[in-house]
């Protein structure tokens, strides 16, 4: 497809988005804002609920603390960001 990628290593510490990031990505998102949220074990481990990641803030508050619950892959282009899954989305969007 030839599309030029920068990649995020998101569980480095240097490379972890930080609260006002995660704000600027879900102010792109074309998805609901709480699909930036992996509801994983890990997110149940954590006791957390869907209530806990209804609002930008509030998924903003998640990441930053947490990390490791950001779905992904997040692809962002043009001013535009999409939740990669499932990856049939991907390559509409790149085109």
């Amino acid at each position: 497809m030839g599309v030029s990628v920068t990649e995020r290593r998101y569980l480095l510490k240097a490379e972890r988005l930080d609260r006002s990031e995660i704000l600027a990505l879900a102010g792109m998102l074309e998805d609901p804002v709480t699909d930036l949220v992996r509801r994983d074990a890990n997110f149940t481990k954590l006791g957390l609920t869907d209530a806990d990641v209804e609002t930008v803030d509030q998924v903003a508050d998640v990441l930053a603390e947490h990390f490791a619950l950001l779905q992904r892959p997040i692809l962002v282009r043009d001013g535009r960001a999409i939740v990669g899954r499932p990856k049939d989305r991907v390559a509409p969007f790149l085109s």
